[in-house]
């Protein structure tokens, strides 16, 4: 194994551990701009690679990294739906995993286990990349849809607050 492929499964380790400790204790959900920074930062070190796709299997190895990605979205939308998302009473919006999130986080890694384990079978080296690639893609779509979230509870947040027929407003989505 190259220092450059234990560079990225260090950093994917580091990630993977650094989002599953913040997933599952209350986190506030920041206002801030910078989400899409560790994402960004994933996508870098995945694209600085030269054996991201099989020289040899150009077309299946396209096929699987397609599939982690896929893969990689449908985890983060799991995620983002299943965690608990919450307004205080000062008006901050708050997240926390739950245990379906944890089920969903099972099955992502598992499906994506699977996907790279069928790349093997077929004899095709994807390399580090397609699991950094589809790591930054799923925590771009939970960003996106907790902070959809916590629009609909706190206006502040960005998206108009939900209000149910009767008028009054929603506090927990």
């Amino acid at each position: 194994m190259s220092a450059s492929t234990l560079t990225d499964v260090a950093v994917a380790v580091a990630v993977i551990a650094l989002v599953l400790v913040r997933q599952f204790r209350p986190q506030q959900v920041n206002q801030d701009r910078r989400w899409w920074l560790l994402p960004a930062i994933l996508v870098f070190v995945a694209l600085r690679q030269h054996g991201l796709l099989d020289a040899h299997h150009r077309s299946l190895s396209v096929l699987l990294v397609g599939a982690q990605l896929l893969a990689g979205l449908v985890m983060g939308a799991g995620w983002a739906w299943t965690s608990k998302v919450w307004s205080e009473p000062d008006g901050s919006v708050w997240t926390r995993g739950t245990k379906a999130t944890a089920a969903v986080w099972v099955a992502g890694l598992l499906v994506r286990l699977g996907v790279a384990g069928l790349g093997a079978l077929a004899g095709v080296s994807l390399g580090t990349g397609a699991m950094l690639l589809a790591l930054a893609s799923s925590l771009l779509v939970r960003a996106g849809v907790v902070s959809w979230r916590a629009g609909r509870i706190h206006p502040s947040y960005g998206v108009p607050a939900a209000v149910s027929p009767g008028g009054a407003r929603k506090d927990r989505v």
